[in-house]
């Protein structure tokens, strides 16, 4: 049977350092009061601080430091954020074996050893010391901290103002003028600086600083998302980095409330509309990069889910030649967007990077003397020189309303975020009939499958076949880290023969597999590359298209007239050494398999 625990007015009273009587008055005390035996103790004068923190210690295992300035390792000062030193008393003393050492107070403060783990992302260890202590030495940091602070700032701010008032005004002003300025600055400094200060003190909103950190850590680990979703004992957090969810910590329940209303604040959005779905978007600067994110919430079981959705300017800015297209496809790619007149569809999944591959076209096209106008739902990225218009259902302005006053424009170059259905698909195709180039996604598995979703929705078969240039299925794979991809001597033979890839083709070939270093966060992957499958309408195709003949004949004639499929797309990457087999068959359309 266990030991049981000592309670700690019998510890105090074993050591002497209190009697059973006044620990009762104690224990009445703290019941008025709503303390803790040792709240009581302190607040009524019977023990000291120190007596009370060692007794705990004890209770807890827990390792007693008696604490002054010299316990405090200059190396780890910064290690924790003031907000969260002054919020919860705590204190970082060293650094040992790779672990955090901090004096805390409370041991039986979870929350706050939560949040720390969460904010740090560091492996901690805790020692306990005196509430006071710990209070005094943090007080006296932060007040010579600050006062250092302070005067610096109003040094530099006066004397950036003097060096702007000597290079503007006469020689001739009399010095009695200058002092009567120079004490108008004193006054004004006093209030701005000093005030904003005070305005801008961390400590008045630790939710404030734990999401602006969730969000910096995630643009820094090159998350395309961040999910955000309440469970029954927990709020877990998790990322998307390349195309997988990470999990990356759990948030206390009690801080589900506040860190949603946050966000929801954030978003521009309703705090107080829990029921309904809502949209939203943040702009924020993290680390001088200017980042949008789209904020989606939705209500759940357990309260409401927020996703955000982080878009990088610079993503879709990379240049069409880094997108992974193998040479022939890239000499495809580039002879359809110069066309002059016809649909270019792109087609997968969510996620598949359709849209970037679109803006990437266009950001090459987009000169003075072309006229380029989308309709998106939403507009996701903003181009100098290209009008782009946002879908706004709610007040009527659909896709197919902004295609037919976009064709009142006169645009050499159309844009349609999706073609979702008959009425936009028809006035697509009569855009590309009167002389424009529309560009357009769909979601279909493959490229042949974009010719009969088509005519499924009800376009005409002869103003498909006659309409439509060229059709790219694509998907993203993830690529091996660069400095840390081993030698796989022993590839799996089931991913390889899945892949479609023979002893014949190893021959001369090094395969690569994933292992983990810093620079690839330990996960053997580092960014994404596309695999392409290029569709271009022949006359043969077209009479299928026109016949309405099933995807499979037409998937047939494509490769006949030299479609390279996703699969062998992806299998040259692989035998590049650019990814593994695994990963092509992940995302490639591939019988027999279900991948997960």
């Amino acid at each position: 049977m266990a030991k049981q625990q000592k309670r700690l007015g019998e510890l105090l009273v074993e050591w002497g350092a209190v009697a059973p009587k006044d620990v009762n008055r104690a224990l009445e005390h703290a019941k008025k009061q709503n303390q803790r035996i040792g709240e009581a103790l302190i607040d009524l004068k019977l023990v000291s601080d120190a007596a009370v923190c060692k007794a705990l210690a004890s209770q807890h295992n827990m390792e007693y430091v008696d604490l002054d300035k010299s316990s405090i390792s200059p190396n780890v000062v910064s290690a924790i954020p003031d907000d969260l030193m002054r919020k919860y008393l705590i204190l970082p003393l060293s650094k040992e074996n790779g672990r955090l050492r901090i004096a805390v107070h409370d041991p039986l403060d979870l929350e706050m050893l939560d949040i720390l783990r969460f904010r740090l992302h560091t492996e901690i260890r805790t020692v306990l010391a005196p509430r006071g202590r710990i209070k005094a030495i943090i007080d006296d940091m932060f007040q010579t901290s600050a006062q250092n602070t302070i005067d610096k700032t109003m040094d530099q701010s006066i004397d950036r103002l003097r060096k702007s008032l000597d290079a503007t005004m006469d020689k001739s002003v009399d010095r009695s003028m200058d002092r009567s300025v120079d004490r108008s600055i004193d006054k004004s400094i006093d209030v701005d600086e000093i005030g904003s200060e005070a305005q801008n003190d961390p400590t008045q909103a630790p939710i404030i600083k734990l999401v602006q950190a969730m969000i910096a850590e995630a643009v820094r680990s090159r998350a395309s998302d961040i999910h955000i979703e309440p469970m029954k004992d927990r709020v877990r957090v998790r990322y998307r980095i390349d195309g997988e969810c990470v999990e990356r910590d759990r948030i206390p329940i009690r801080m589900r409330a506040p860190l949603i209303s946050r966000l929801k604040i954030m978003a521009g959005i309703d705090i107080a509309e829990k029921r309904l779905p809502q949209d939203g978007r943040i702009k924020l600067t993290v680390d001088r990069s200017n980042i949008d994110f789209r904020v989606s919430t939705l209500p759940a079981y357990h309260g409401e889910s927020v996703v955000l959705r982080i878009l990088r300017p610079d993503s879709v800015r990379i240049g069409i030649q880094n997108l992974g297209f193998e040479e022939d496809d890239y000499k495809a790619f580039q002879k359809t967007i110069k066309r002059p007149n016809g649909i270019f569809l792109v087609t997968g999944p969510t996620g598949s990077g359709k849209t970037t591959t679109l803006y990437g076209a266009l950001n090459e096209l987009n000169r003075p003397d072309r006229k380029i106008i989308t309709a998106e739902d939403p507009v996701e990225y903003n181009f100098t020189g290209i009008n782009q218009c946002q879908v706004r259902d709610q007040i009527g302005l659909t896709f197919s309303k902004i295609l037919r006053a976009m064709l009142r424009q006169a645009p050499n170059i159309i844009l349609v975020g999706e073609i979702r259905d008959m009425e936009v698909a028809e006035v697509a195709i009569q855009a590309a009939l009167t002389g424009h180039l529309v560009f357009s996604t769909l979601h279909t598995n493959d490229a042949p499958g974009a010719i009969t979703r088509l005519i499924d929705m009800g376009v005409k078969p002869f103003l498909v076949a006659s309409s439509i240039q060229a059709v790219m299925a694509q998907r993203l794979v993830r690529v091996l880290c660069p400095k840390c991809k081993t030698t796989d001597k022993e590839p799996n033979p089931m991913w390889l023969k899945l892949c479609g890839i023979t002893q014949d083709d190893l021959k001369d070939k090094t395969l690569y597999k994933p292992r983990g270093c810093e620079f690839c966060s330990g996960i053997g992957f580092r960014g994404r590359l596309g695999i392409f499958e290029m569709m271009n309408l022949n006359s043969e195709i077209r009479n299928l298209a026109f016949e309405r003949a099933p995807t499979n004949k037409i998937r047939k004639a494509a490769i006949a007239s030299g479609m390279k499929t996703l699969l062998a797309d992806g299998r040259i990457k692989v035998l590049n050494g650019t990814t593994t087999a695994e990963e092509i068959v992940k995302v490639a359309q591939v019988e027999g398999i279900v991948t997960g």
